[in-house]
């Protein structure tokens, strides 16, 4: 049996959201004090396991008293603090992030993407068809996972997960300066070449579908990617002692892609290489 710590109790921060007095664990942000309240904030580089970034700036809100705009993912709500999450100010800067996004990248893998830029009236198309696009085809490169970067908005969470955030592989970073910037391996190197060890763990961060299951890949290519129809199991990994929690995707009673919950304490969403791509046994009939 794992043993979880039990962390000792934390104060209580009273603050103002949206008019309303509330109090959160000392430490939280006001994003986590926002979704406490039922108060719907997007957000595409934000991670439960990871450290914020604060890349893409569309959950920023207002602090009164603030001369800018602040991210909700990493700003800590304080005592005394009054927050504002849907003023004309907050709404005119997620739509104008959206639409250099949107413009600039392809977010129709993007979960809900097209749900923002509709409730914030964004306008990608205003910056011209060729916008800053990357224009670039997927790379496909090895059997496991293929690597998108027309889907990339540099949000660092896959180099954050392969680096020292979680695998300290460090195969991954970001190349080039501006709009040159991208993630890359070292020299563009092909991943067979590179230092990744195929963990998976930059697909499981991902929020985009930039990086994804070649099963996926696939089965979005071909038109038959049904996400709604799948089933969720979480069961343990039967590699290894250690202990994995592992989510088996199921579609048509085959397995097509398997993540890890992010509140196990064994994994904390990672898994290796054999926990995250050694599905194929189960299924196969030959």
């Amino acid at each position: 049996m794992t043993a979880v710590p039990l962390q000792p109790p934390r104060r209580l921060v009273p603050f103002t959201l949206d008019g309303t007095e509330t109090r959160v664990p000392e430490g939280s942000t006001i994003l986590d004090a926002c979704r406490s309240a039922g108060t719907d904030i997007p957000t595409l580089c934000q991670g439960d396991t990871l450290t914020p970034k604060n890349a893409c700036r569309v959950c920023v809100v207002e602090v009164e008293g603030a001369r800018t705009l602040a991210p909700a993912c990493s700003r800590r709500a304080e005592e005394g603090m009054t927050v504002l999450t849907d003023t004309e100010r907050v709404r005119h800067s997620r739509k104008v992030v959206l639409e250099l996004l949107a413009s600039s990248t392809d977010l129709s893998t993007t979960p809900r993407a097209a749900e923002w830029i509709k409730e914030y009236e964004a306008k990608p198309g205003r910056f011209g068809a060729d916008a800053a696009r990357v224009d670039e085809q997927p790379k496909i490169d090895n059997d496991l996972y293929v690597r998108d970067y027309d889907k990339c908005i540099l949000c660092y969470k896959c180099v954050d997960a392969c680096g020292e955030q979680w695998q300290n592989t460090f195969a991954i970073a970001v190349a080039g300066r501006g709009f040159d910037a991208r993630v890359s391996t070292e020299h563009d190197a092909p991943l067979t070449d590179s230092a990744c060890v195929f963990c998976g763990n930059c697909i499981e961060v991902c929020p985009t579908g930039a990086l994804s299951f070649s099963t996926e890949f696939g089965m979005r290519a071909a038109g038959t990617w049904d996400e709604p129809a799948q089933t969720r199991t979480t069961t343990v990994c039967a590699y290894c002692g250690v202990g994995c929690n592992v989510t088996l995707h199921v579609q048509e009673n085959e397995i097509v892609k398997v993540t890890s919950p992010h509140d196990n304490p064994v994994t904390h969403g990672n898994l290796c290489i054999k926990g995250r791509f050694g599905f194929q046994h189960v299924q196969n009939r030959d």
